[in-house]
This record gives C-alpha cells, sequence and structure tokens, in this order.
C-alpha cells in the first residue's frame, strides 16, 4: 500500500509512525512461528560436598543456551511461590539429602503430574530428601552406596538410537562416585555402568549392571536423571555436560 494514498499531506514522522503500527498489525500472532520462551527454576542447596551452586549454574548456562528463561533459587519455598511457579516448563533441583515438606513436596509432585519437567544430576535428585518416598517413586532411584568413593569408571551407552544419547560412545568418568542407586525397573535406562567389585570390601557386587542415565514419565510430566555430575568439575567431560543439556532439554517438552 502506498502512504500517500492513505495518509495524504501527513509530514513524513507521522507517516512513517503510522506505517509502522500497520505494518504491525500485520505480523500472525501463530505460536509455532513465534515459540513462547521456555521457563524454568532451577533449585540448589543440601550438601555442600556436591557443589551446588557451581553445579547449577554451569546447568543454568547450558539452559540459557537453548533459549530457556531461567529463574535460581536457594530455597525449596520457591515451590510454594505462584510466581516462580507460573507457566513453567521445568523444574531442575541440586538439593543433595535437606529435607522436603509436605506443602512443597505436594506442591512439586502436583507440577510434574501436571506436565511439568523434572530433571536432575547424582545425588541432588536421586539422593534428595530420604524421608519421602513418593518423591523417590517419582524420580525412579535412590542413591545407597558409593564404592570406593571417587575412582574412575566406565560409562556404558546402551540406547546410541536415543536423541540424548546419539552420537556418544561409551567413556570413562575420572575421579569420580560410581553410584549404586535402587532403581525402578519402569525406568528407561539410556546408559549403565558396571560395578567391579574390588572397592570396600563388597567383592560380590562384582558385574552387577547399574542404570546411570534414564528418562521416564510421571503423570503429564518427564523426568530426566543422570548419575554424572559429584562435582561441577564432572561437567568438564564433554559426554557428561551434553548429556545433561540433552536430558534438561528433553524433560521440558
Amino acid at each position: 500500500m502506498d502512504q500517500k494514498s492513505w495518509l495524504p499531506g501527513a509530514p513524513t514522522a507521522i507517516v512513517a509512525a503510522a506505517t509502522a503500527a500497520y505494518s504491525m498489525r500485520k505480523i500472525p500472532t501463530n505460536p509455532e512461528r513465534h515459540p513462547r520462551m521456555k521457563k524454568a527454576l532451577m533449585i540448589w542447596g543440601g550438601w555442600g560436598g556436591h557443589t551446588p551452586r557451581e553445579s547449577t549454574e554451569r546447568a543454568a548456562g547450558l539452559l540459557r543456551g537453548n533459549g530457556f528463561a531461567v529463574t535460581v533459587a536457594d530455597s525449596l519455598d520457591a515451590l510454594l511461590d505462584p510466581a516462580a511457579m507460573a507457566g513453567l516448563d521445568l523444574i531442575v533441583l541440586c538439593v543433595t539429602m535437606a529435607t522436603l515438606g509436605t506443602e512443597q513436596e505436594q506442591a512439586l509432585l502436583a507440577a510434574v503430574r501436571g506436565g511439568v519437567g523434572l530433571s536432575g544430576w547424582h545425588g541432588g535428585l536421586c539422593d534428595a530428601f530420604r524421608a519421602n518416598p513418593e518423591y523417590q517413586f517419582m524420580t525412579g532411584g535412590q542413591w545407597v552406596a558409593h564404592p570406593g568413593n571417587c575412582i574412575d569408571y566406565v560409562v556404558n551407552v546402551t540406547r546410541p538410537d536415543d536423541p540424548i544419547m546419539r552420537g556418544i560412545r561409551d567413556f570413562t568418568m575420572p575421579n569420580s562416585e560410581q553410584y549404586y542407586l535402587h532403581v525402578d525397573p519402569g525406568n528407561e535406562v539410556l546408559a549403565t555402568t558396571t560395578f567391579s567389585g574390588e572397592h570396600d570390601g563388597i567383592a560380590w557386587i562384582k558385574g552387577t549392571v547399574m542404570p546411570v542415565v534414564w528418562k521416564r514419565r510421571w503423570g503429564q510430566g518427564r523426568v530426566f536423571y543422570s548419575a554424572l555430575g559429584h562435582t561441577v568439575q564432572d561437567f568438564a567431560v564433554p559426554e557428561a555436560a551434553l548429556i545433561l543439556e540433552r536430558g534438561l532439554c528433553w524433560a521440558a517438552k
């Protein structure tokens, strides 16, 4: 449309402003063409030996690099904050041990059941809230031991066809905790590790194959877990960082 045909005699500045306003009206509002920015709430705390703040900040950077709006909190009371919880796509926990109150737990369970994704790593998700079995039911596992403490161990990719694991081959985690977990048989396991039985005098676990990375559903929500990430240094291993990044994004869908 010619500007002069619909604003005859108007000053140039007015014509330009009116033209811009008219153009804005024609911008389509199809959400597929203009997707909403995904929103994540990350909560850190609990035992400090797992570098919860530093590891959460590292993971927050991964999410922001994928276009997420990220809120980071250091209190589980964020689960009770309507403003923090509104419109969430993902909740990420890095809170080893600690205590989850009744109202906090119910808010978390309801959010995930209703479709909000849940993710975490190492003890920050699957050694959190030892007194809350329904929470453990949701996450799909609970830490019980790490024989030998910090050792070198191999992670075996069992689902190379899965988008989270695509292109990743078996790799070694150096000087980290090889988690022995009690796990839900309903988990979709993406990677495992095998115990040697050489540590802490518990030779009878030799040959035990243990899930390391898995995904699952809880109601309408997606749950992703990686046992990798004893400290933030673990994410210097490229495979560990990539698995976490992809898993976080998967859970948010």
